[in-house]
């Protein structure tokens, strides 16, 4: 046995954090903006490959700290276990410049403030570095990587194409942009600029930024979410279905400031959409949890791409109400949840989350599917709870815009599907069966909710064989199966019983929905089969309550799903994700006929 040399020892670290050019500019960018930089300009040429240069306006490193800040294990951020636990910043290990530099030919170069001129060191692949030197440069740092993967030849032969390297450094740019508005960043591809982001100190200058990096129709179709309890707080943009994605490629997510990838809040996110969504689509949100730093360890992972909650059944459970509130409150007529709350300033470079901005007006509009529907109508007034409100008169007087609901008043059907309506803003087409199935679908699920879960105790217990784990976690979270309206006993080591199940799911695969349980447990800590399993029946009770297609309604029954529908939640899809309705402005409706031209 012998201890390993130095730069070997180096270049084993650089496996874990380097592993292609997108980590040198990210390590790099966290850096500078810990350093309290406000401008980074990141240039890269063959894919990062060739070069990588980074500079920033940053606090810089004293001359006598060079040498410290490419040594191993050293680093400004931490001095203690108890500053370990308690980590704000981006980096901390003190392991990627000689990461970096034991890939590469590095240089150094940096000036603090007080100081006449900057100092560089370099090196060239090995664990030796030059001794400092003068060197021009303004107040910040400059750190140059080329020839990235020289002196590992086997390493660079797994790097991919040109192309596919650089979409990752742009898209690790586009994560810390998200993370710090107020830091411009400009981002350089073979002398080519690629982004130009300027600091967003104001509302506009945060929109045009949210924007280019998600995409103009996911500004003017997101709200602002802002909600916070037990000591957690969730700020951010929830995508409304119009921007959903075939890919979950278009969901950000930040702790304290800290882009991560986290398959507990993307899971939570999921959850708060399922049945908003049609089909397989993947919401789009961009989304900053604060939480205390002593309920989460950011040193899971050690390119810290990832952090582990020390209660990720909680913090499951806040994301998925909060985005499942919010997106409940969206209903025709509405507009996005106020962005800037009064007193609310924007964060500073170094701060948390991604500081509020303002989106596009929300327009009243459903994005378009080719759906038909060919279902059989009953008259509407037969479903329409007596106890709802009044419907508007059949033939309204004329009122102001100002006075109109809004979605309007009805005018007629068309092909015993649509209704059509006049509001303020034009005409509006109403899918019938889609809006009155979600009607029905949150009349249901509140009037369940009050009655509070019914149980039923099964004549023949059902038994399933188990593994260790799977018995292992009906022990832990026994508490989650009882809430759910399960009574699961232990039999013995290897056998379990299920003796009491929700009145509504008696006649389901009992068995299997506790195997499926089990395993969302083991992944997520927590498990939404049951309430799944609920909800579907209640929207397959709602599906066949609905009206159908082909039967007339007269004026006062389409007006009352008009207001039906502008009071209730998640009123603009349907259960199974389809839009319930879609407007026609004036404006869309004068170039169609070309009127004015």
């Amino acid at each position: 046995m012998r201890r390993l040399p130095p730069q070997l020892v180096s270049q084993i670290a650089a496996g874990e954090v380097v592993e292609r050019p997108a980590a040198v500019v990210k390590e790099l960018l966290e850096n500078s903006l810990d350093a309290g930089a406000t401008r980074i300009t990141i240039e890269v040429e063959q894919g990062g490959v060739r070069l990588i240069r980074v500079r920033d306006d940053g606090g810089g490193i004293a001359p006598a700290q060079l040498a410290l800040a490419l040594a191993r294990h050293a680093t400004s951020k931490i001095a203690s276990f108890e500053d370990l636990q308690q980590v704000v910043s981006l980096g901390f290990r003190g392991e990627a410049l000689p990461s970096i530099a034991s890939v590469s030919r590095l240089t150094l170069t940096s000036r603090v403030a007080g100081q006449d001129s900057g100092w560089r060191m370099g090196g060239d692949g090995g664990d030796v570095f030059s001794e400092p030197v003068p060197a021009p440069h303004p107040l910040g740092t400059t750190v140059e990587a080329r020839e990235l993967f020289f002196n590992v030849p086997a390493r660079r032969k797994f790097l991919r194409g040109e192309r596919t390297e650089f979409g990752h450094i742009e898209e690790g740019v586009r994560r810390l942009a998200l993370s710090r508005f107020a830091v411009g960043f400009h981002l350089w591809h073979n002398q080519r600029a690629v982004l130009r982001l300027e600091p967003a100190l104001d509302r506009e200058a945060g929109a045009r930024r949210l924007a280019e990096l998600c995409g103009r129709e996911f500004g003017a179709a997101s709200v602002w979410v802002d909600r916070g309890e037990t000591g957690l707080r969730l700020t951010g943009w929830l995508g409304l279905p119009a921007v959903s994605r075939a890919q979950p490629d278009l969901q950000y997510f930040f702790v304290n400031g800290r882009p991560v990838r986290d398959r507990i809040m993307a899971h939570a996110v999921r959850q708060a959409y399922r049945d908003i969504l049609y089909q397989d689509r993947q919401p789009a949100v961009v989304l900053y949890l604060d939480i205390d730093p002593d309920r989460v360890d950011v040193n899971a992972h050690p390119a810290k791409h990832e952090v582990r909650f020390r209660d990720s059944s909680l913090v499951h459970e806040f994301i998925r109400r909060a985005v499942q509130a919010t997106l409940a409150e969206i209903r025709p007529g509405t507009a996005p949840r106020p962005i800037v709350q009064a007193g609310e300033r924007w964060r500073p470079a170094g701060g948390s989350g991604g500081g509020p901005v303002s989106a596009e007006r929300w327009e009243l509009r459903q994005p378009g599917l080719p759906l038909r529907v060919d279902e059989q109508m009953a008259v509407y007034g037969r479903m329409h709870s007596s106890s709802g409100p009044e419907p508007a008169p059949a033939d309204p007087a004329p009122v102001a815009d100002a006075e109109r609901p809004p979605l309007g008043y009805a005018l007629g059907q068309l092909h015993g599907c649509y209704v059509l309506a006049e509001n303020a803003d034009g005409l509006v087409v109403v899918d019938m069966h889609a809006a009155h199935e979600r009607i029905l679908y949150e009349r249901l699920k509140r009037l369940q909710a009050e009655n509070a879960l019914k149980t039923q105790t099964l004549l023949v217990p059902v038994t399933l064989t188990v593994g260790p784990r799977e018995r292992q976690l009906v022990e832990e979270h026994g508490a989650l199966f009882a809430q759910s309206g399960l009574e699961v006993a232990i039999l013995g080591p290897e056998t379990l019983a299920v003796r009491q199940v929700p009145v509504l799911l008696v006649d389901t695969d009992i068995a299997g929905m506790v195997r499926d349980m089990l395993a969302d447990l083991a992944v997520h800590e927590t498990s939404d089969r049951l309430e799944d399993a609920n909800q579907a029946l209640l929207a397959s009770l709602a599906c066949h309550g609905a009206i159908r297609a082909n039967r007339p309604l007269n004026l006062l029954e389409m007006n009352a799903l008009l207001r039906d529908m502008e009071r209730t939640d998640r009123g603009g899809q349907c259960n199974h994700g389809r839009p319930t309705w879609t407007q026609l402005t004036l404006d869309e409706l004068d170039r169609l006929f070309r009127r004015g031209r």
